[in-house]
C-alpha cells in the first residue's frame, strides 16, 4: 500500500514531462493522480486503524495478565498468613503460568506498539507528501490553462498575420483604388463632355464679374 503510494507519487514528480509530451490532457491527469493518492491514503488509514486497534486488544490482555499476577501473588501471602500451605502454592503455581503468558503479551504488545508508531509516522508522510502534491497540482494546473491560453492567442495572431490574411487586405486595398480611379475618371469625362455653349456661357460669366469689379472700383465701393 505505501509502496503503491509512492509509486503514484514517483510518477508525478518523475514522469510530469513525459505526461505533457503526449496527447493526455495535463489538468485531468493530475486530477487523476491526486484521487489514487487520496485512495492510498484511505487505505493506510484503515490498516492503521486495525493495528491500533491490535495493539490495544494486546495492551488490554498484557494488563489482565499483569493483574492476576499481582493477585495471585497477594492470594499466596493471605494463604501463608491463613496457615495454608497447599492454598499458597497453588496460587504461586497459577501465579507462574499467568508470569509467562504476561511476558509473552507484553513482548507482544511492544512489537504491536512499534508497528503502530512506525505505521502512523508513514501515514503522517504520506499526508504530508498528498498536501505538497496537491498545492503543486494546483500550480502546474494553472501553468497549464496558462500555455493553453498562450498557445491559442499565438494561433489567432498567427491567423491574423498569415499570407492568407495579408492577400485579403491587399485586395481590398487594390478595390478601394479601383474605386477611386473610376471616381477620377468620371470626373475627368463630365468634364471633357461640356458643350461648345457651356464654355462660352462660363466666359461670358467670367467677363460680367470682370465689368462689374471695374464699376465698383470706378464708384469707390471696393
Amino acid at each position: 500500500m505505501f509502496k503503491l503510494f509512492k509509486r503514484v507519487g514517483t510518477v508525478v514528480n518523475s514522469e510530469l514531462n513525459a505526461m505533457l509530451d503526449k496527447a493526455e490532457d495535463p489538468v485531468k491527469m493530475l486530477d487523476q493522480f491526486m484521487r489514487d493518492m487520496e485512495k492510498d491514503i484511505r487505505e493506510a488509514e484503515s490498516a492503521v486503524a486495525k493495528q491500533i486497534a491490535n495493539e490495544k486488544m494486546l495492551k488490554r490482555k498484557y494488563d489482565d495478565a499483569q493483574a492476576l499476577v499481582e493477585k495471585r501473588q497477594d492470594q499466596a501471602e493471605k494463604a501463608i498468613e491463613a496457615g495454608n500451605e497447599d492454598l499458597a502454592k497453588r496460587a504461586l503455581q497459577d501465579k507462574k503460568n499467568q508470569q509467562e503468558q504476561y511476558e509473552s503479551l507484553k513482548e507482544s504488545w511492544e512489537r504491536a506498539k512499534a508497528d503502530s508508531e512506525s505505521l502512523r509516522q508513514k501515514l503522517d508522510e504520506m499526508k504530508k507528501e498528498y498536501q505538497e502534491m496537491k498545492l503543486k497540482k494546483d500550480s502546474l494546473k494553472a501553468r497549464a490553462e496558462s500555455a493553453k491560453t498562450r498557445t491559442k492567442m499565438n494561433r489567432t495572431m498567427s491567423g491574423i498575420s498569415s499570407d492568407e490574411s495579408k492577400r485579403g487586405f491587399e485586395r481590398m486595398e487594390e478595390k478601394v483604388m479601383k474605386y477611386e480611379a473610376e471616381a477620377e475618371t468620371s470626373e475627368d469625362l463630365s468634364s471633357e463632355s461640356r458643350s461648345l455653349d457651356d464654355e462660352f456661357e462660363e466666359l461670358e460669366k467670367d467677363s460680367v464679374d470682370d465689368e462689374l469689379a471695374e464699376l465698383k472700383k470706378k464708384l469707390g465701393k471696393e
